[in-house]
């Protein structure tokens, strides 16, 4: 069966690891740590999917440089001083399936070089992915540099391109950077927001994909869950 897309390039939190609630965790520690005002768990929730200095702007847009700074030390420290989070159910056999087929792996995420070569050690997943990009090696989603970086590593054309991700963040990167946004809906944000940047699809699984993929390699509509 030919394949609809070469490449296949993946965010990371919320689309193949179940992060959100440490990240949620860790950020309010650090908010404490450094008596900054408290923001509310889905304030904190909407920023996910960016770069960390980003996300920080967003919650904070009047604290001086010195205090952000200080906020991702502590944010990084409780994230990885007890890193609880475990891929997906049935993520490392989409990988291992996708692979199998000859499509090329890639990842795109907002989490940091350091934080993100952890992970992918740490789940043995990094044999996967022909090329990895983190955010504070490029710029942040949803700008398409990241995206344009992944493809051109691959030499592969954004017709050819599926970006999946959880957050408009990563659909609306896919868009700028002419590749085709796939939705998951278990991750950050929500359905209807998710839709708003017309993604290809909206998985309900990571164990969807193969099928999705299928169908779109028959020509026919690919799996919708909404």
């Amino acid at each position: 069966m030919s394949r609809p897309f070469e490449l296949l390039v993946f965010d990371w939190d919320g689309t193949v690891m179940d992060s959100e609630a440490h990240i949620v965790a860790s950020m309010q520690r650090a908010i404490e740590e450094l008596s900054l005002p408290e923001l509310p768990p889905s304030r904190l929730r909407e920023v996910i999917g960016l770069g960390l200095k980003e996300a920080i702007e967003q919650l904070y847009p009047t604290l001086e440089a010195p205090h952000r700074e200080r906020m991702k030390d502590r944010y990084r420290y409780h994230f990885l001083a007890e890193d609880p989070c475990q891929p997906f159910a049935g993520a490392e056999a989409v990988l291992r399936q996708l692979e199998s087929q000859g499509y090329l792996l890639a990842v795109a995420t907002g989490k940091g070089r350091g934080g993100l070569d952890r992970v992918l050690d740490s789940t043995g997943f990094r044999p996967f992915f022909t090329v990895t990009r983190s955010a504070d090696e490029t710029r942040s989603k949803p700008h398409p540099q990241m995206l344009h970086e992944v493809m051109d590593f691959c030499g592969v054309e954004p017709a050819d391109t599926l970006m999946i991700g959880d957050t408009e963040y990563d659909l609306e990167m896919a868009r700028h950077a002419g590749a085709t946004p796939l939705a998951v809906s278990y991750g950050v944000h929500a359905v209807d927001r998710l839709q708003r940047h017309a993604p290809a699809g909206v998985l309900d699984d990571i164990r969807e994909l193969p099928a999705w993929l299928a169908a779109a390699a028959r020509d026919d509509n690919p799996m919708e869950s909404h």
